[in-house]
C-alpha cells in the first residue's frame, strides 16, 4: 500500500510551534526526522525488533556524532523507525 498523494484539502498540517516562543532559548526539544516520501531506508520491524539497514546504521553513528560535534547540544533519548527518526535535543 503506497503512500498517498499529499492534497491540502484532506492533509491540513497545522504547526504545533507555541505562538511567541523563542527557540533558541535551551531547552529539551522532540524532534522527529523523516525520509524522502516516506520511504523505509532505516530498517524494518521484525518481531518487534528494529532491523536497521546499512542506511539506519549510518542514522544511528550520525545522530550519536551529533553531541560531539555540536558541543551547544545534549543528547537525550532517540529511536530511529524504518522511515523516521524520532529524538529528544
Amino acid at each position: 500500500m503506497g503512500r498517498k498523494k499529499y492534497n491540502p484539502e484532506i492533509h491540513q498540517h497545522r504547526s504545533i510551534r507555541i505562538k511567541d516562543y523563542d527557540y533558541s532559548r535551551e531547552g529539551l526539544y522532540f524532534i522527529t526526522i523523516c525520509t524522502f516520501n516516506h520511504v523505509c531506508l532505516f530498517g524494518h520491524i521484525d518481531n518487534g525488533d528494529m532491523v536497521l539497514t546499512a542506511y539506519g546504521e549510518i542514522a544511528n553513528s550520525e545522530w550519536l556524532q551529533t553531541g560531539e560535534i555540536r558541543k551547544s547540544i545534549l543528547l537525550q533519548e532517540f529511536v530511529i523507525m524504518p522511515n523516521h527518526i524520532h529524538g529528544i535535543i
